[in-house]
């Protein structure tokens, strides 16, 4: 760790009591002066730091936006998340990270930005993405498997972030297939998949994720207030948006592997106990034509089994329901 992550984390263990200087000086294996330079750094990246003489130095305030010092050290992952690029504003973070795969990143590469003047969704959709408000992110992956499969990495990922938004917000999140997270029928997150492929085999997948974190009411749009909701205003308090990406990180990785050791079927399981489309009447609108039925389950390749009004049993692989 550097000097500063360090200091920063010596402050946090405090709990807002005072550090004395000489402790920290100790600790850093550094002058005193050194010590102010470090303290003065992360005021620079927006942390409140309270300094008194003869008691030293107390972490009183923390910055809106995110930074390294406050991210890395949450981190449990081995790869997920460990090259990571931290912007201000991008066009998109799909963009950005596509740029890096095609250079030969690393899987598990992670962009992430504090807002987007691109952020994009599925179908084309615009994604609403003001700074400091939300998760605005997207990860590299490069699976050794077939094209046809990548709706199961769809599905993957929506479970991953449902898991890990659990462990942060205390919310009872439901997957809508195949990959929006809602909280009581309100939005609260999107995923989005792009691939690049070869001899219909996957060179690598940019799984672009938004998550609307701490926007208030009056950030949306009036045509969404009745459709979107922050975890914020959800909850009824803020979101560590670090831990949030931290734990999202942890859960991916995790199912990733399970994924990669034992196929599709453990995330199917998951992701039906997790969805409020299956066993319900539905209308998709699939580019064939509107499909009426009550979707029963998860196929082996992603697709969504439908029970039609004659008996018949259909298989969506790709549609939209009303208000997704």
């Amino acid at each position: 760790m550097s000097h500063s992550t360090t200091l920063l984390a010596l402050l946090e263990e405090a709990s807002g009591a005072y550090v004395s200087g000489e402790d920290i000086s100790r600790k850093l294996n550094v002058s005193r002066t050194a010590v102010w330079k470090q303290i003065r750094k992360l005021e620079a990246e927006g942390y409140v730091i309270d300094a008194v003489p003869r008691l030293g130095y107390r972490l009183s305030g923390r910055p809106s936006r995110l930074s390294l010092h406050d991210l890395l050290p949450k981190l449990t992952t081995r790869s997920f998340g460990r090259n990571l690029k931290l912007y201000e504003e991008v066009g998109s973070t799909q963009d950005e990270l596509r740029k890096l795969a095609a250079e030969g990143a690393p899987e598990g590469t992670l962009v992430i930005a504090e807002s987007q003047t691109q952020g994009r969704g599925r179908m084309g959709r615009s994604w609403l993405s003001p700074p400091g408000k939300g998760v605005w992110m997207s990860l590299l992956l490069r699976p050794q498997v077939p094209l046809v499969f990548t709706p199961q990495l769809t599905l993957l990922a929506a479970v991953a972030l449902s898991r890990a938004i659990v462990r942060v917000v205390p919310l009872d999140i439901g997957i809508k297939w195949p990959n929006d997270l809602l909280v009581n029928g309100r939005k609260i997150s999107g995923i989005l998949l792009e691939s690049a492929a070869e001899d219909e085999r996957l060179k690598y997948v940019a799984v672009g994720i938004g998550i609307s974190a701490n926007l208030d009411e009056e950030d949306y749009p009036e045509e969404l207030r009745t459709k979107a909701v922050s975890l914020k205003t959800a909850s009824g308090r803020p979101v560590d948006r670090a831990s949030l990406i931290a734990a999202a990180m942890e859960e991916f990785e995790n199912l990733y592997a399970l994924y990669q050791q034992e196929g599709f079927a453990p995330i199917r399981m998951l992701w039906e106990a997790h969805s409020v489309t299956l066993h319900r009447p539905a209308a998709l609108l699939t580019p064939q034509g509107v499909v009426e039925g009550v979707p029963e389950a998860l196929d082996d390749s992603g697709g969504l089994k439908v029970r039609l009004k004659d008996g018949s049993l259909r298989t969506v692989y790709s549609a939209e329901t009303p208000n997704s």
